[in-house]
């Protein structure tokens, strides 16, 4: 086996046989901590979400606001079960809308959610990096770095395989929600904090006292509405669930919907009767989530630093849920023809490698460009959620009524997706101007970028496709063989040129053409009753002349297909390649080209 072999298999493990796949599906304790992590993880800053847009003097109304996210987060969850029954095979949002909705719809969804992956991976590494400063300010210059090394990490912990990322993240997954728990009863039996000067200046201070208005309280909704993303991935994923996969599905969700509920409503609680406050980054940052910890279980304690690596943790794990759910809906769509089908490509591992990697490298540009900044990146983040919810519910409201289900059923979803409707288009109002329009040019890419692949896949069938006139036609094939020198490598390429074909010419790149006697006799021994064809060439390149000659053999005969076989020698040790002068690789790319010419190497193993 190969160094490179050896590193590969070292950094992603051994291929996994296809017969195994079903070995490879997810039991329920490790499907939610996959597919879960991202909903959950928003427990650590959904509610100072709706504290920085209520600003100081007004966060009494945050756990309030909470409550009504709560009924959403309710009523969404249970629209997705319906979801996970109706379509065991995945593609949630997008199969849904373009099912019931039209192509339209569809492309709609699933180009939102697309991007809703991609801002999933920056907003939850982005926010666990902020944890780790909050615990270590001395962090503070080194968050970009931190950022891309989080994103490196997943992308191939994933490329080793579903189930093994998913017993990697179980642990730091139910740390955090017992360690949760455990503030919350904590928390619970502690007495009121007083109110910090910071917050009794700002209730004093007029010049900065806002009224709660309607417009300022479905803002604040709205930012609270990050705790709803990642409800979807469920539905996305199903096939990754061991059978029956429905039924996992759909209680791995519950499960998720209750464990999501109790947190967020208890941390908004408790942010409340704490006084915590969003605080500027600089000396004394503290997030909402490390303020209640010192309080419960004091500043710099052992509860505290646990919280603040468990919050840390789950933060840059909860990307997982994209890694988990962007690969298998990009497969989707690429069924469709919108998506190059290469994103169905199963990797070694039995996962879907091209979209964990395209996921990985377009997270990590949009870390760079908005330079990690959670607050920037979270506008853009919900509007393209809620979106697919919207989509999501009406398509099922469709369904539900072609199929003559209970009224009950369809009548949530109708309420479902009037509500999500109405969060979107608060959110779009809301976060406009924070760069929330960002979202629609994404958008308009996305689909223009799905157009022109399905576009190409129709040329390339109607191209490609066979009347029943058509007849195979006569081909007239030649080999070329290039030969540097005569040794044992090229011997087996002559073996090779013999058996596969009947036209066969010997090429010799050569500076002087009078120093060639000794290779002719070597060849008149050797080659046979192929001919030996002496190229010259003045401006001592190896390529140029062998690119000459095809092109005129080409214009001889421009239906010819020109094999050009390159033999190689491959020494024992790597690193002695590169005292090799291979020509293959500057060969393949200045005829990449040209119509009707294959390149093909034929390697000799040295000893």
């Amino acid at each position: 086996m190969g160094v490179l072999n050896k590193f590969k298999r070292a950094l992603f493990g051994r291929p996994i046989h296809t017969k195994r796949a079903q070995h490879e599906r997810l039991p329920k304790r490790i499907a939610l901590p996959v597919f879960a992590s991202d909903a959950l993880s928003s427990v650590a800053y959904a509610t100072e979400e709706i504290m920085h847009v209520l600003g100081l003097a007004l966060l009494g109304a945050t756990f309030n606001i909470s409550i009504f996210i709560v009924l959403l987060v309710v009523l969404v969850a249970f629209s997705y079960r319906q979801t996970i029954y109706a379509y065991p095979d995945g593609g949630g949002s997008y199969r849904v809308s373009k099912e019931n909705l039209g192509r339209w719809p569809g492309m709609i969804a699933g180009g939102a959610l697309l991007i809703d992956y991609v801002l999933t991976v920056a907003v939850s590494v982005s926010a666990g990096v902020l944890a780790i400063v909050s615990m270590a300010p001395q962090a503070a210059p080194y968050i970009i770095q931190l950022n891309l090394f989080f994103v490196l990490m997943l992308t191939l912990i994933n490329l080793r395989g579903a189930k093994e990322s998913g017993a990697v993240f179980a642990i730091p997954t139910y740390t955090f929600i017992g360690l949760i728990f455990v503030t919350i009863g904590i928390g619970l039996t502690k007495p009121a904090a007083e109110m910090p000067q910071v917050l009794l200046n700002a209730k004093n201070d007029q010049s900065i006292h806002q009224t709660l208005g309607v417009f300022l309280i479905l803002k604040a909704f709205s930012s609270g509405c990050t705790a709803l993303t990642g409800i979807e991935a469920i539905s996305d994923g199903i096939t990754a669930f061991k059978e029956p996969t429905s039924r996992n599905a759909a209680k791995t969700l519950g499960a998720m919907a209750t464990i999501l509920v109790l947190m967020f409503v208890g941390m908004s609680f408790l942010g409340n009767k704490f006084h915590a406050y969003p605080m500027e980054a600089g000396p004394g940052f503290k997030t909402v989530t490390a303020q209640i910890a010192a309080y419960v279980y004091g500043d710099r304690s052992i509860g505290f630093t646990a919280i603040q690596v468990a919050t840390a943790a789950i933060l840059v794990l909860a990307a997982n849920t994209a890694f988990a759910d962007f690969p298998r809906l990009a497969n989707q769509i690429a069924k469709d023809d919108l998506l190059p089908r290469q994103f169905g490509t199963l990797g070694d591992r039995l996962v879907f490698k091209n979209g964990i990697v395209a996921l990985g490298v377009a997270a990590s540009i949009l870390l760079v460009i908005f330079k990690g900044d959670t607050h920037h990146l979270i506008p853009l983040y919900a509007i393209g959620v809620f979106m697919c919810f919207t989509l999501s519910q009406f398509g099922m409201v469709q369904k539900n009524r072609k199929e003559g289900k209970p009224i009950y059923l369809w009548i949530m979803s109708v309420i479902g997706g009037i509500v999500t409707l109405v969060v979107t288009g608060v959110i779009a109002v809301t976060k406009w101007s924070d760069g929330g329009y960002i979202v629609p040019i994404a958008m308009t890419i996305m689909i223009a970028i799905f157009l022109g692949v399905n576009k190409h896949y129709r040329y390339l069938g109607k191209q490609l496709s066979v009347e029943p006139t058509d007849q195979v036609p006569n081909v007239k094939s030649t080999t070329l063989l290039l030969v540097p020198r005569v040794h044992k490598g090229i011997l087996q390429a002559i073996g090779y040129a013999k058996s596969t074909a009947k036209d066969c010419r010997a090429l010799h790149v050569t500076l002087n053409p009078k120093s060639t006697g000794d290779l002719k006799k070597e060849w008149d021994q050797h080659g046979g009753d192929i001919p030996l064809v002496i190229l010259e060439s003045p401006y001592r390149s190896l390529v140029g002349p062998v690119i000459s000659y095809i092109d005129q053999a080409l214009e001889e005969d421009p239906t010819m297909i020109i094999t050009v076989i390159v033999p190689q020698a491959v020494p024992k040790h790597w690193w002695h390649s590169f005292l090799h002068n291979n020509i293959a690789v500057p060969l393949k790319i200045a005829l990449a080209g040209r119509r009707n010419v294959v390149i093909t190497n034929i390697r000799y193993f040295l000893n």
